[in-house]
Protein backbone atom coordinates (compact mmCIF):
# COMPACT_ATOMS: atom_id res chain seq x y z
CA UNK A 1 0.00 0.00 0.00
CA UNK A 2 0.86 3.39 -0.75
CA UNK A 3 2.08 5.38 2.35
CA UNK A 4 3.08 8.93 2.87
CA UNK A 5 3.79 10.18 5.83
CA UNK A 6 4.88 13.82 6.55
CA UNK A 7 6.86 15.34 9.70
CA UNK A 8 8.69 18.54 10.19
CA UNK A 9 5.99 21.21 11.08
CA UNK A 10 5.89 23.10 14.21
CA UNK A 11 5.23 26.12 15.92
CA UNK A 12 7.28 29.08 14.29
CA UNK A 13 7.74 33.07 14.24
CA UNK A 14 6.93 35.28 11.22
CA UNK A 15 10.24 35.48 9.20
CA UNK A 16 11.22 31.84 10.61
CA UNK A 17 12.08 28.78 8.91
CA UNK A 18 10.85 24.65 8.50
CA UNK A 19 11.88 21.69 6.86
CA UNK A 20 9.65 19.29 5.90
CA UNK A 21 9.87 15.57 4.99
CA UNK A 22 7.70 13.02 3.40
CA UNK A 23 8.53 9.90 3.66
CA UNK A 24 7.24 7.64 1.21
CA UNK A 25 6.82 3.63 0.58
CA UNK A 26 4.57 1.32 -1.09
CA UNK A 27 5.81 2.76 -4.78
CA UNK A 28 8.72 3.36 -6.65
CA UNK A 29 8.75 6.75 -5.07
CA UNK A 30 11.41 8.17 -8.27
CA UNK A 31 9.08 7.22 -11.00
CA UNK A 32 6.33 9.35 -9.39
CA UNK A 33 5.67 13.35 -9.73
CA UNK A 34 4.95 14.53 -6.66
CA UNK A 35 3.40 17.91 -4.29
CA UNK A 36 3.21 19.72 -1.21
CA UNK A 37 -0.87 21.06 -1.07
CA UNK A 38 -1.82 22.54 2.10
CA UNK A 39 -4.90 23.42 3.69
CA UNK A 40 -6.37 25.94 6.11
CA UNK A 41 -9.23 26.33 8.16
CA UNK A 42 -12.31 26.98 6.00
CA UNK A 43 -10.08 27.55 3.27
CA UNK A 44 -9.72 25.17 -0.16
CA UNK A 45 -6.89 22.51 -0.57
CA UNK A 46 -4.24 24.65 -2.05
CA UNK A 47 -1.10 23.30 -4.04
CA UNK A 48 2.14 25.31 -2.86
CA UNK A 49 4.86 23.40 -5.26
CA UNK A 50 5.21 20.55 -7.52
CA UNK A 51 8.20 18.56 -8.50
CA UNK A 52 9.06 15.78 -11.20
CA UNK A 53 10.12 12.37 -11.30
CA UNK A 54 13.67 13.44 -11.64
CA UNK A 55 13.83 16.65 -9.63
CA UNK A 56 14.27 18.91 -12.87
CA UNK A 57 10.78 20.37 -13.42
CA UNK A 58 9.16 22.44 -10.51
CA UNK A 59 6.09 24.35 -9.72
CA UNK A 60 5.53 26.79 -7.33
CA UNK A 61 2.32 28.69 -6.21
CA UNK A 62 2.37 32.66 -6.52
CA UNK A 63 2.02 32.78 -2.61
CA UNK A 64 4.81 30.86 -2.22
CA UNK A 65 7.44 31.66 -4.72
CA UNK A 66 10.40 33.15 -3.63
CA UNK A 67 10.33 31.28 0.06
CA UNK A 68 9.72 27.96 -0.64
CA UNK A 69 11.45 25.24 -2.14
CA UNK A 70 10.96 21.57 -2.86
CA UNK A 71 12.71 18.37 -3.26
CA UNK A 72 13.52 15.38 -3.44
CA UNK A 73 15.92 12.27 -2.49
CA UNK A 74 15.13 9.23 -4.51
CA UNK A 75 17.88 7.42 -3.08
CA UNK A 76 15.67 7.91 0.20
CA UNK A 77 12.28 8.20 -1.05
CA UNK A 78 11.37 11.40 0.59
CA UNK A 79 10.27 14.17 -0.44
CA UNK A 80 10.80 17.70 1.07
CA UNK A 81 9.46 21.20 1.04
CA UNK A 82 11.50 23.67 2.73
CA UNK A 83 9.54 26.88 4.17
CA UNK A 84 11.62 30.51 4.54
CA UNK A 85 10.21 33.62 5.38
CA UNK A 86 6.94 32.42 6.76
CA UNK A 87 4.31 34.48 7.25
CA UNK A 88 1.01 34.11 9.36
CA UNK A 89 -1.32 33.31 6.31
CA UNK A 90 1.19 30.39 5.51
CA UNK A 91 -0.53 28.73 8.22
CA UNK A 92 -2.06 25.72 7.41
CA UNK A 93 -1.64 21.23 7.41
CA UNK A 94 0.77 20.76 4.92
CA UNK A 95 0.03 17.27 3.00
CA UNK A 96 2.53 15.33 0.65
CA UNK A 97 0.59 14.07 -2.81
CA UNK A 98 1.53 11.10 -5.23
CA UNK A 99 0.93 13.48 -8.13
CA UNK A 100 2.11 16.67 -9.62
CA UNK A 101 -1.35 18.32 -9.57
CA UNK A 102 -2.04 17.38 -5.85
CA UNK A 103 -4.50 15.63 -5.84
CA UNK A 104 -3.21 11.92 -5.61
CA UNK A 105 -2.92 10.27 -2.35
CA UNK A 106 -1.53 12.05 0.98
CA UNK A 107 -0.52 11.65 4.12
CA UNK A 108 -1.67 12.63 7.01
CA UNK A 109 -0.19 15.98 7.34
CA UNK A 110 1.99 18.21 9.45
CA UNK A 111 0.73 21.44 10.71
CA UNK A 112 2.57 24.35 10.55
CA UNK A 113 1.59 27.27 12.85
CA UNK A 114 3.06 30.82 12.26
CA UNK A 115 2.52 32.98 15.01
Amino acid sequence: DVQLVESGGGLVQPGGSLRLSCAASGFIFSDSAMSWVRQAPGKRLERVAAINSGGIYLHYADSVKGRFTISRDNGKSTLYLQLNSLKSEDTASYFCSRSWLGNGVRGQGTQVTVS
